[in-house]
């Protein structure tokens, strides 16, 4: 199976998510080749000890986003790493609303996926900006 069509199919509830995705939490809202848009919501459990989201939320709710948009473009059997995860926080994130991230790839080479993602509010102030460099593990790359 395709990383697209195991997104897809894990999106369908046919294959189960990362457990990532339920301690988030995030629901994914479109999925197509090169492209991943999410639905998450910060709730107590990740805030941080000043009673904020803790920036650790955004960033792996982007890492999702880029690694999962990485994913589509490959085929069965070919997995990826993200190696390299830059966020840039451009306001804190609000507590038990919707949010939407979406991941779009921006390279993809035998060996390297890059990504950026953005995490907006369901009205598009932007909250936070990634880029992340993914590394592409295929079966004849042991040799």
């Amino acid at each position: 199976m395709s990383g697209l069509q195991m997104l897809r199919a894990a999106a369908a509830g046919e294959l189960p998510h990362a457990p990532m995705w339920t301690t988030t939490p995030m629901r994914a809202e479109l999925i197509e080749a090169g492209y991943v848009k999410v639905t998450a919501r910060a709730d107590e459990r990740h805030l941080n000890s000043q009673g904020a989201v803790h920036g650790g939320f955004v960033a792996t709710v982007l890492d999702t986003v880029t690694g999962c948009a990485v994913h589509t473009m490959l085929d069965a059997g070919v997995g990826y790493a993200t190696i390299d995860l830059n966020v840039k926080m451009l306001r804190p994130a609000p507590q038990s609303v919707d949010l939407i991230a979406e991941g779009k790839v921006v390279h993809l080479s035998r060996s390297l996926g890059v990504a950026e993602g953005v995490l907006s509010t369901a009205d598009g102030k932007k909250i936070a900006l990634a880029t992340a460099t993914c590394f592409i593990r295929r079966a004849d790359a042991a040799r």
